[in-house]
């Protein structure tokens, strides 16, 4: 994703210097602003691929200005606020942030969520179809199957085997499979995870208790079994 565009809003200069730098970094180009006004006015110029947005800035809030460029687009906005409340979070969303980051924050985790919204958005969606031994995920069908059979998942099954398919071999946490499959929005637990994985093993698997496909890697996670299974 090097080259794409981000701007970064915040009335404290510090904090915008060190995004930036992490930003910068990750090879991505870097616009700045420092009040709503001046926010609207570079969205407006550079057409940005990314916006990080602070709630609390002079002249015109974030909500506003969040609220004001989703009437002209559809920009990815993560908001960044010193406010913790789920009410503070519920209006930032509802006005049309992606995803919400509270202050004090880490400005890896920060960049880490840029590269998982920008990787949301449809240019970055990757191939259409993945095969994977019998195992066939059609994106633009939204649906996966087993030698031609297709497996009734649900819409939060088919995006957890999604995102495993992606990356055989890797190790997802809970908390990982979350951010990239379902996203920071999510409400559920991390233990949700378990009865999901274990309902795809049932539609999937011939065994269950001994998966071929998605394995438990105790203490970490799951993951895709990097060998094809040669059924």
């Amino acid at each position: 994703m090097a080259g794409k565009r981000v701007l970064v809003v915040d009335d404290d200069e510090k904090t915008v210097e060190l995004v930036k730098l992490y930003l910068n970094r990750d090879g991505y180009k870097v616009d700045t602003a420092y009040n709503g006004l001046d926010a609207l006015e570079l969205a407006r110029k550079n057409h940005p691929d990314l916006i990080v947005l602070d709630l609390m800035l002079p002249g015109m809030d974030g909500l506003e200005v969040c609220r004001t460029l989703r009437q002209e687009s559809d920009v990815p906005i993560i908001m960044l606020t010193a406010r913790s409340t789920n009410q503070d979070k519920l209006t930032g969303l509802e006005v049309g942030a992606d995803d919400y980051v509270t202050k004090p924050f880490s400005p890896r985790e920060l960049a880490a969520r840029v590269r998982v919204v920008l990787r949301r958005m449809p240019g970055e969606r990757g191939p259409d179809v993945i095969m994977h031994g019998t195992l066939t995920v059609d994106f633009l069908k939204h649906e996966a199957s087993i030698d031609g059979k297709v497996i009734p998942l649900t819409e939060i099954e088919f995006k957890l085997l999604s995102t495993l398919i992606k990356e055989p071999g890797r190790v997802f946490s809970r908390a990982e499979i979350i951010d990239k499959a379902l996203g920071y929005g999510f409400e559920g637990f991390d233990r949700t995870i378990d009865v999901h994985i274990l309902n795809i093993r049932r539609k999937m698997e011939e065994d269950p208790s001994k998966p071929k496909y998605i394995k438990t890697v105790y203490g970490a996670g799951y993951k895709l079994s990097e060998v094809s299974d040669d059924r």
